[in-house]
């Protein structure tokens, strides 16, 4: 039977109780297991039947109660996805992945990291809500640490490699996506680019490297400028004025995300600086701020939309097939110029 909650009890104040399965059955005079079976969309009844069913339960406002039949089928059909409420770009990956998620018949769970929740308190309360499998949005966690959780249910992380723990990974080639960057402005003139970094992680490590890396194969190794940086638009205001007040600008400045590139036009605009007269600016991620006019931030894309098929698929494949061995999908990043570019000054 696909739901074992009884009705709410009316309490004092009169409440009314909750429609159950038995209800919407009585109503179209059909067993519990009839109106189950369409409930669940299982093969059996037939469309003239399944057309009554949802009639009456949406008629009687019934809700399946996933609780109790998780319980029933010692199932919860629920990915967990670990979350940092302040990236643009994660709240879009995760309205990619409740679409792909919904249509495997599964259902997502978030759970936030902030300033002060860290990923391993967030990763234990998917594990309270029985998640069968993990989808970690953008890792900082060590390897150690992912492969024990590995060992606890199947993990994927999105957006950052390990090679050190047996888990899926989908990211896209970060180093590759910061030397279209390179390349794009050294073929606008530019030599003097600098980076803003963003700060600790496998991520921020690869588009360090690929800045880095860019640079050198322009023969622009003299000009390889790094600024301490993090992923928000503060760390971007607070590099926009360590450059301003440091003497001659670059004519260039790449940043590690969409964030911090607007915090950096924020401070570069509030000082007169024209961009992209006098200095251009670049981001990473083309998340939804990049795309307003008020930005128009050149960029570069991770297919969030891909991304996070992947992701779901990758869990299907461990919780439905059974496959035991890590996958890594990398797929290609592409620059998306807008506004914020122009020929070097």
């Amino acid at each position: 039977m696909d739901d074992l909650n009884p009705a709410d009890p009316a309490g004092g104040d009169g409440a009314t109780p909750r429609p159950r399965l038995e209800d919407v059955a009585a109503r179209v005079g059909l067993s519990t297991a009839s109106v189950s079976l369409v409930l669940r969309n299982a093969a059996g009844p037939s469309e003239r039947t399944r057309r009554r069913v949802l009639r009456a339960a949406a008629d009687l406002g019934y809700r399946p109660d996933r609780t109790a039949s998780a319980l029933a089928s010692r199932r919860s059909r629920l990915l967990g996805v670990v979350v940092d409420i302040h990236s643009p770009f994660h709240a879009e990956l995760v309205e990619h992945l409740h679409g792909a998620a919904e249509e495997v018949g599964y259902a997502l769970v978030l759970s936030a990291l902030t300033r002060t929740r860290a990923e391993g308190t967030a990763v234990e309360t998917l594990l309270a809500f029985r998640c069968e499998a993990l989808i970690l949005l953008g890792s900082v966690s060590p390897a150690p640490v992912l492969a024990a959780l590995g060992r606890q249910a199947p993990v994927i992380s999105v957006g950052s490699r390990t090679a050190e723990a047996d888990l899926d990974v989908v990211r896209t080639a970060d180093d590759d996506g910061v030397g279209q960057i390179v390349d794009h402005l050294a073929g606008l003139g530019h030599r003097s680019i600098a980076y803003v970094e963003g700060g600790v992680g496998v991520i921020a490590t690869d588009r360090s490297r690929g800045y880095r890396d860019a640079m050198r194969r322009h023969g622009l190794d003299e000009h390889i400028r790094v600024l301490h940086g993090d992923r928000t638009e503060a760390a971007g205001e607070r590099a926009g004025r360590q450059l301003l007040g440091g003497g001659d600008l670059p004519t260039a400045v790449v940043a590690y995300n969409d964030q911090c590139a607007i915090g950096l036009l924020t401070a570069l605009r509030r000082a007169g600086v024209e961009v992209p007269g006098a200095v251009s600016v670049v981001g990473y991620d083309d998340d939804a701020l990049s795309r307003l006019a008020c930005f128009d931030l050149t960029t570069v894309s991770q297919n969030a939309e891909e991304q996070a098929r992947q992701a779901v698929a990758a869990a299907m494949e461990r919780l439905e097939r059974g496959r035991t061995e890590p996958r890594e999908i990398v797929l290609a990043p592409t620059l998306v110029v807008r506004g914020t570019t122009a020929l070097a000054r």
